[in-house]
């Protein structure tokens, strides 16, 4: 596999040593990596708007100009595979790591012992990221990349599957397309399934998605979703 990584943090230091980390990790398992380093966000975003193909981001939070959650909202708008890990010395940004679905939120120092756990969630993600589903609606068969589903709702005979993107209508049971999914998908109510990593907040009666939409959550299932988000973290 081969993966192209950016480090983002104002220190040249914290810099080389992710990326000494991180070439261990690509060593140890065989992978091919393409490192870039950048010691602010806007030389970043400069790059990112010629080349939108990296695969993992390490941010750090604070730092001057754009912060890391202002860098990894820009990137979120457009990227839904992207895996966003925020690396910083301040926990007081977590809940903002959530708004952006970030995979991990590490506390400095880091080591090996955090960092590579993490990379290896982000490969498995990657992976996951290329299985697709082929939607039959009325106008033509369209291949829908399962990282892009954000969630699915039932209309009578059909599904209505909301993308990142688009939404396409497909006749077929709710079930049977729910079979297709993986575990980063959840059934909450009768008619809807969810994809977790596009959830923003719940509460006992709904749910919110990151692009604004609510669903509504079934009497009881609070919980178990709850469970759900934590271990998709």
């Amino acid at each position: 596999m081969r993966y192209k990584i950016g480090i983002c943090d104002d220190e040249a230091g914290q810099r080389d040593y992710l990326q000494g980390l991180v070439t261990a990790w690509a060593g140890k398992n065989r992978y091919l990596v393409e490192l870039r380093q950048y010691g602010e966000a806007g030389s970043f975003l400069f790059d990112y708007a010629q080349e939108r193909d990296f695969d993992i981001l390490l941010l750090d939070v604070e730092m001057p100009g754009t912060s890391g959650i202002q860098l990894a909202k820009a990137v979120r708008e457009e990227n839904a595979g992207v895996q966003i890990v925020f690396v910083t010395g301040y926990y007081d940004y977590f809940s903002d790591g959530f708004d952006v679905s970030a995979l991990h939120y590490l506390i400095k120092p880091v080591d090996e012992g955090k960092l590579f756990p993490v990379l290896d969630k982000a490969a498995d993600n990657l992976r996951t990221r290329q299985r697709a589903v082929l939607l039959a609606t009325a106008e033509a068969d369209i291949k829908v990349s399962l990282a892009d589903i954000t969630y699915v709702e039932a209309e009578n005979v059909y599904i209505l599957v909301h993308t990142v993107r688009d939404s396409y209508r497909v006749r077929m049971a709710l079930a049977k397309f729910a079979a297709q999914l993986d575990d980063t998908f959840l059934k909450v109510h009768r008619s809807f399934v969810v994809g977790l990593k596009y959830v923003k907040k719940i509460t006992r009666r709904e749910i919110t998605m990151l692009n604004g939409d609510t669903v509504p959550m079934s009497r009881g299932m609070y919980d178990q979703v709850h469970d759900a988000l934590v271990k998709y973290l």
